[in-house]
């Protein structure tokens, strides 16, 4: 292996074996070393390749300005992430989560501290995640001897689930918003608490989810469902149905965006289970 780009003294880029580029990672692996010197293949502690040609040019550039640590213990978390959940992540967390942590303690730092007002929402709506951002925090705990509270492991957790999806994670805080605003209204309409372990919670909030991704991303339903099956749903669940006028206006007046009868429909009938559930 040899040297195309030297990133810093822990950091290079060169091939592997297939010829395509690749990041390789080591305590002083470049150090007193220039392009086209080979690499102490023993040195090398973490190798990153990335089928995403711009996602790995950011990823080399946010390499040369930060350190090794905090990729370190963001490439910790991401392999507890993908162990916990059991699934892939988009290669784009490298890249976020790394600088989100260098960020976050630079301000630490200076003794600033943000408050996660979605909190409560994450810990309800992404509750693995949250558990993976708390494990997250004890990592950061080993690594940097700081402990952060429960608003960081939010932060945290909605980069997990910003890798889960093809969304930024800014619509992830709106994606969560509008679960939050929406359950509000189901939740004062009818004076009571979710049964949030139920199976009838956790398909309204996934009904809520795809709605709210549909809703900021503009992918929203334009066919209208049987008026006569709405009309039977209406008069079989009244109030789950009034629920839903509450909502419609909601929407209409915040998201300018008027409700289909079949996500109507929909919402009335995903109402009447998690009510169903809860009161019973």
């Amino acid at each position: 292996m040899n040297i195309l780009k030297i990133l810093n003294n822990n950091v290079a880029v060169t091939h592997d074996k297939m010829g395509q580029e690749i990041i390789v990672m080591g305590k002083g692996i470049a150090y007193q070393k220039k392009v086209g010197d080979s690499l102490d293949q023993q040195s090398i502690d973490k190798i990153y390749s990335l089928s995403n040609k711009d996602a790995f040019v950011k990823f080399q550039e946010l390499l040369s300005e930060i350190p090794i640590d905090y990729f370190e213990v963001a490439d910790q978390i991401i392999n507890y992430a993908k162990l916990t959940l059991g699934k892939k992540l988009n290669e784009s967390i490298y890249i976020s989560l790394s600088d989100h942590i260098f960020s976050t303690i630079s301000r630490y730092k200076e003794g600033i501290s943000l408050r996660n007002a979605l909190l409560w929402d994450i810990k309800r709506f992404y509750a693995d995640e949250f558990q993976i951002g708390l494990k997250a925090l004890q990592f950061i705990k080993e690594s940097f001897d700081i402990q952060f509270p429960e608003d960081e492991a939010g932060f945290l957790a909605l980069h997990i689930v910003n890798a889960e999806t093809p969304q930024e994670t800014q619509d992830i805080y709106r994606v969560t918003k509008i679960i939050q605003e929406i359950s509000d209204i189901v939740r004062y309409f009818f004076q009571m608490e979710f049964d949030e372990q139920s199976v009838a919670f956790f398909r309204f909030v996934t009904h809520l989810k795809f709605f709210a991704q549909r809703l900021i991303s503009g992918n929203l339903h334009e066919s209208e469902s049987d008026t006569d099956l709405l009309d039977v749903i209406k008069e079989k669940h009244p109030n789950s149905y009034q629920c839903v006028g509450k909502i419609e206006t909601y929407i209409k007046n915040n998201y300018q965006y008027n409700l289909t009868n079949e996500e109507k429909l929909y919402l009335t009938v995903h109402i009447q289970r998690v009510v169903h559930k809860t009161n019973s």
